[in-house]
């Protein structure tokens, strides 16, 4: 079954860090830009980050600039979204997908729930 299974979220004091997990079923991650976005209640879906196909290059939001790092293993076909120094407003379901803008994504993840409260 062709698929991206998200893992990893859950909830967590300000301050504190969380890494998702983007892994593919029925089809090779590496051979497409990984994208994570994100959506809190009551907001329309921004993007979070991407990484580029092949050379690894990174692009980020400005308000997760620093704090975010997204990665790949192509060998696990699995990307990853480290998330430090999370704040409350990051709180909000988490989504990859497989291009760095959403309306050409052939695959989208289930969606992960991450809650920064105290």
């Amino acid at each position: 079954q062709v698929q991206l299974v998200e893992s990893g979220g859950g909830l967590v004091q300000p301050g504190r860090s969380l890494r998702l997990s983007c892994t593919a079923f029925g089809f090779t991650l590496a051979d497409y830009p990984i994208a994570w976005f994100r959506q809190a209640p009551g907001k329309e879906r921004e993007g979070v980050g991407c990484i580029s196909r092949r050379d690894g290059m990174t692009f980020y939001r400005e308000s997760v600039e620093g704090r975010f790092t997204i990665t790949r293993d192509n060998a696990k076909n699995t990307g990853y979204l480290q998330m430090d120094s999370l704040q409350p407003e990051d709180t909000a379901i988490y989504y990859c997908a497989t291009a760095c803008q959403e309306e050409f994504a052939d695959f989208w993840g289930q969606g992960t729930q991450v809650t920064v409260s105290s």
